[in-house]
């Protein structure tokens, strides 16, 4: 049987890793040591710019799943190792690509590899890794395996790709935009919880459970990721925060805050992220939602005049573009309790209280390709499934 680790139910417990690392913590060592053997190579400038990422810290969550889901159904053999090493090879080679898609300066508390050898290097490293971690999937000699783990290869190069072409586009919808990080996250947090069951010689029942598991562990670490991109801190993040906005990402608090916002607000989001002029006002967000102002001072800046790259709040105004705790919903209108924001609407016609998006709006995205959802990734699974 598998190990059952008691969760912590006392009241104001705070939420921790510590129970999960301290399970896997003899096989993480195990899974480390093959992460550093396999980064070598006669290149001298493989094993400098991969290292240079793998000893950046990182918490190795993925690689945790597999080795986590191995043990609660009690495998004994190696194999599970040496899958985890692969799913972190996977995560590292998306990770090149992305500093490099994205313009990043910083991951992880240091600077991205892009600037400091090159987006040439970078690309070319990332696909280095990602053949070794196929070599290692072969190593296993798991057709199952090897058939998830690629399956998730593939579907993480689409969402990124899906993720490009939705960029600006302020016509995304939520099930869109859900779509794109199921593909470009949620996938490979599923391959690596289903390939534990799959090691350990479970039933495809069981694989099915760890696969949803997977998926919705990785949803929800994409949408916090996310919202954290407007309301985090740098240097607790260990990466630079804004690079969504910059970049003209479809996120979350955009979507919700473009379709949940006044008129002026969707101006905005609209000039800052399909025009490019995004230094007439901020954005900011916390735990009441996102909200956009012009700041005194002139553009960019706050009320004493300086930088304010974060974002800046009139004392007292915020606008609900995102739900709000005790928000009660349509038709409260302009007065309601800590809205003292002016020009807000009355609420008729959206769910969050402002004005409806025109028509219009989502017109501009009608001929827009489909992003790859479920459907899409069980039809890439389907033929190898019915063997």
């Amino acid at each position: 049987m598998g190990n059952v680790i008691a969760m912590d139910s006392r009241p104001g417990a705070e939420p921790s890793l510590a129970p999960l690392l301290d399970l896997t913590q003899d096989d993480m060592a195990k899974v480390n040591e093959i992460i550093l053997s396999h980064a070598g190579s006669d290149v001298e400038m493989i094993p400098e710019l991969a290292l240079h990422l793998i000893n950046s810290g990182g918490k190795r969550l993925r690689p945790m799943l597999t080795i986590a889901a191995a043990q609660m159904f009690g495998y004994e053999g190696n194999h599970h190792v040496t899958l985890a090493a692969t799913v972190e090879y996977m995560h590292t080679a998306t990770l090149l690509h992305d500093d490099v898609v994205d313009d990043s300066d910083m991951r992880r508390g240091r600077k991205t590899a892009r600037l400091l050898w090159g987006n040439e290097a970078s690309v070319l490293v990332g696909d280095f890794l990602l053949g070794q971690a196929f070599r290692m999937m072969v190593d296993v000699g798991s057709m199952d395996a090897l058939r998830v783990l690629s399956d998730a290869a593939a579907i993480i190069a689409e969402g990124e790709v899906w993720q490009l072409a939705a960029s600006k586009n302020t016509a995304t919808t939520e099930d869109e935009y859900l779509a794109v990080i199921n593909a470009k996250t949620a996938a490979l947090f599923s391959a690596a919880a289903e390939v534990g069951a799959i090691v350990a010689g479970r039933p495809k029942e069981e694989w099915a459970a760890m696969r949803s598991y997977g998926t919705n562990l990785g949803l929800a670490f994409q949408l916090v990721d996310d919202a954290l991109d407007y309301a985090g801190e740098a240097d607790k993040l260990g990466k630079s925060v804004g690079d969504d906005f910059r970049e003209g990402k479809i996120t979350l608090p955009v979507v919700l805050a473009f379709r949940r916002g006044d008129e002026d607000d969707r101006a905005f989001w609209s000039r800052a992220l399909q025009d490019g002029e995004s230094s007439d006002g901020t954005v900011r967000c916390d735990r009441g939602g996102c909200g956009t102002r012009r700041v005194r001072g002139g553009p960019g800046r706050g009320p004493d005049g300086h930088a304010d790259p974060a974002g800046h709040h009139e004392p007292g105004c915020h606008r609900p573009s995102i739900v709000q705790p005790g928000h009660r919903g349509p038709g409260q209108g302009a007065d309601r309790k800590g809205d003292r924001c002016p020009g807000r609407g009355d609420g008729r016609g959206d769910r969050s209280g402002g004005n409806p998006v025109p028509d219009a709006e989502h017109e501009k995205g009608a001929r827009r390709a489909r992003p790859p959802g479920p459907d899409r990734q069980e039809a890439i699974r389907a033929p190898h499934e019915a063997r």
